[in-house]
């Protein structure tokens, strides 16, 4: 009551005709410490000289009254950057909407979320009810980015507590109490992007001094806007506008016409196939290095289609097109592509040379870091707080934490001191480990690795035995081209374990948002597979980051380049790889490109690195072969007896103690010598069959040593490795073979409209 009297009493001597006015008008909001106004006013009243101490708590409880009756509306701006009103939130919820409170509350507590975000969020939404008025319900998604903007903006201006200001969580609480329309975005993150530019933003970004040619490129541009992407626009306007125009501007002040004097152009084509670095020395000194630019050509072949492409638009729009006519600076002859691509294959041969050989131990890395970081988050989760546990190799403590909604589980190292986060190593080196056998076992883009869904999983049924055949679907990436892989056992068991970790537990896989860095557009709620858990939403795992993950397990496995520094890992990489020892195992190559999704042969073959001079000898003679046996029949439609014979080659790889996994179209190379193929997939049904033939050799052995017959035992001992590498096999499918419902997608039709069903068929 008398923090109330006390600032009614100094805004009734401010100029205005509501209260709101007069608080307005009294400055407080651009005042460091708002509450010393009405403190000064009391002390002068009182006549004492001294200030009270409680006097400013006082005002501040006032102030809350005040501003719970929608008295006084602060902006946003002012709660964030000074000391804010008393229990704000706990006021609101006292006064104003106790039931959305408790909701939300109630809300927190069943997300186990920390306490502080609990707080930091229930006094964002208590702002906003301060700022614009109304109760929780009336909150809408536009009050919600205004508070975002606002404490992005203020953690710049609070040190320590940027991560405080920056928190999203209170959008994620407000939207789970169901109010939000369905259009509203599922994630804060939409906030932070700008989406698509126009075409004019993208010419403006460069600061062109010349209005004709920035309208001339604007215009340019323009004619790609429908048949071209966003990327491709983006990238034309960097080369035509960046390094082309705007270079000649600055070196060239006052410029205005596409007739470049010769000189001219000499100089900007120097400049265009070098690229300037800068760095700064640990002496603050600013040093710039002068390296040729690898995309030279490619840059100049833009600029000279730039003025082809006006040259033979003018004829048809002359009044448009025809005052910019001019000879192009650049020669056909100038633009060696060959020298390009001799160079770009030489560094691809290079860089797959050296990171082949290093792939097995990368994936023996990932691996053993998955699971022992699977280890340590199990010991930790077992250990009570206080107490100390073991788990590979390493002895940690589990922390006595005050705050016991606390949902991370963390370890302290005794030696070091160290906290370390075990949830998040956990979940980092299960999605290296998963990032590194899809890409490597299917050789798909990053792009292509991170649309991957639980629709992508879909099967085949051939018609006559009814075997399974799983496969999986890529979506159209770089070439807009759809394809199918075949999924082998080995990337059948990653993905099921992916599945197993992501689904909810109704067994469905949460549909997450995805952001298009390409094409600068959010795409459908789609049940990606690479996602995880952040706050109250499921996220993606966007291309960066999973070259963060790829970067950190190969700083644990200690390979080196040729230059002695920490060999690097890109995801495209893995797709060399892939693609080399496809071929170099008798892949064909018309088939490797099928499996790549590339359009040209030739680019699949410039993937191929370890041994170039046999796969092209090899290649050459494919193509001479296949030319002379059917030159015009390559791609036609195959005949029912040709398709007949393709799924006849599935039928025919069940033999006696299991399946041959040999590739179509090829012939036995074993003589049907099962035992010692390694081809042969064993079945587990057959595994009496094995040990009796296992048993046999050995008694077989047995007698021809007694007999003398040395040639017969060595023969016998290359079936008796064979058949205990088939028992090992079958020992490795036991042990994996647990059962995990996929779920694969399949579709059906319900009153006229396709709905989404789970297939319950288990699949291993």
């Amino acid at each position: 009551r008398r923090g109330l009297v006390c600032v009614l009493d100094w805004l009734r001597s401010q100029p205005g005709q509501t209260w709101q006015d007069r608080w307005n008008a009294s400055g407080a909001e651009h005042d460091d410490d708002w509450r010393a106004l009405p403190a000064q006013k009391a002390r002068a009243v009182s006549g004492r000289s001294k200030p009270n101490r409680y006097k400013t708590d006082e005002c501040s409880h006032g102030l809350t009254a005040l501003i719970c009756a929608e008295v006084i509306r602060p902006s946003l701006d002012w709660l964030l950057a000074t000391p804010a009103p008393k229990n704000l939130a706990a006021a609101m919820a006292r006064t104003r909407d106790p039931v959305a409170f408790s909701d939300l509350a109630a809300a927190c507590e069943a997300l186990a979320v920390g306490e502080k975000t609990r707080q930091t969020a229930l006094a964002r939404v208590a702002m906003i009810m301060a700022a614009k008025g109304g109760l929780v319900k009336d909150i809408t998604v536009g009050d919600c980015i205004e508070m975002h903007q606002v404490s992005v903006d203020a953690a710049c201006h609070r040190a320590g507590k940027a991560n405080e200001c920056r928190s999203p969580f209170f959008y994620q609480l407000l939207r789970s109490l169901g109010g939000f329309p369905k259009t509203a975005p599922l994630t804060t993150r939409a906030f932070n992007v700008r989406g698509q530019m126009s075409v004019q933003a993208m010419i403006d970004r460069y600061g062109i001094e010349c209005g004709p040619v920035r309208d001339l490129l604007v215009d340019y541009l323009g004619e790609f806007v429908v048949s071209s992407d966003y990327s491709t626009l983006t990238n034309l306007a960097y080369v035509l506008a960046k390094l082309f125009w705007r270079d000649l501007e600055l070196h060239n002040p006052g410029i205005a016409s596409l007739h470049l004097p010769p000189d001219v152009a000499s100089a900007w084509k120097q400049r265009a196939r070098a690229k300037t670095t800068r760095t700064v020395t640990a002496d603050g000194e600013v040093v710039e290095d002068h390296t040729p630019r690898v995309s030279a050509v490619s840059h100049l072949a833009t600029v000279r289609t730039f003025y082809l492409d006006i040259a033979q638009w003018a004829a048809e729009d002359p009044g448009r097109w025809g005052p910019w006519v001019a000879v192009c600076p650049i020669r056909a002859g100038e633009l060696d592509h060959r020298k390009v691509a001799t160079r770009r294959k030489s560094r691809m041969d290079q860089r797959t040379r050296e990171r082949l050989p290093g792939l097995p131990a990368l994936v023996a890395a990932v691996e053993t870091e998955r699971s022992t970081a699977a280890e340590r988050l199990v010991a930790a989760r077992a250990a009570r707080p206080g107490e100390v546990f073991g788990a590979a190799g390493k002895t940690l403590r589990r922390p006595l934490l005050a705050n016991s909604s606390e949902s991370k589980a963390w370890g302290d190292d005794p030696v070091t001191g160290k906290r370390r986060d075990l949830e998040g190593e956990e979940r980092r080196a299960f999605w290296a480990w998963a990032a590194v056998e899809v890409l490597r076992l299917t050789g798909i883009r990053i792009e292509e690795l991170c649309e991957l869904s639980h629709h992508s999983l879909i099967q085949y049924r051939l018609p006559k035995s009814r075997e399974l055949v799983p496969l999986l679907q890529i979506v159209p990436s770089k070439t807009d081209t759809e394809r199918l892989l075949v999924i082998a056992p080995e990337l059948a068991d990653v993905l099921s374990t992916i599945i197993v970790r992501i689904r909810n537990a109704d067994g469905s896989v949460p549909l997450v948002v995805a952001y298009d860095n390409h094409e600068k557009v959010w795409n459908p709620p789609m049940p990606l597979l690479f996602q995880w858990r952040s706050g109250l939403e499921d996220r993606p795992l966007e291309p960066n980051h999973i070259r963060s993950l790829l970067n950190k397990a190969l700083a644990s496995t200690g390979l080196t380049d040729l230059s002695g520094g920490l060999l690097r890992f890109t995801p495209h990489d893995f797709r060399r790889m892939f693609l080399t020892d496809a071929v170099m195992h008798g892949m064909p190559p018309h088939i490797a490109q099928l499996v790549a999704g590339h359009r040209n042969i030739n680019t699949t073959m410039g993937y191929k690195a370890a041994y170039p001079e046999e796969v092209i000898n090899g290649h050459r003679a494919f193509i001479a072969r296949r030319r002379a046996l059917r030159p015009s029949e390559e791609y036609r439609t195959p005949t029912d007896e040709e398709w007949e014979e393709f799924l006849g080659h599935f039928e025919r790889r069940r033999v006696a103690l299991g399946d041959c996994g040999r590739s179509y179209s090829t012939p036995c190379i074993h003589e049907h010598s099962c035992l010692r193929c390694p081809l042969l997939r064993p079945s587990p049904t057959q595994r009496a069959r094995i040990v009796e033939i296992h048993d046999n050799l050995l008694a077989r052995i047995a007698e021809a040593k007694k007999e003398g017959w040395m040639g017969e035992v060595e023969g016998l001992k290359v079936s008796l490795a064979g058949a205990q590498h088939k028992l090992g096999q079958l020992d490795e499918m036991q042990r994996r073979a647990a059962t995990v419902h996929l779920g694969v997608p399949s579709f059906v039709e319900v009153a006229g409209r396709a709905i989404t069903t789970s297939n319950k068929e288990p699949s291993s």
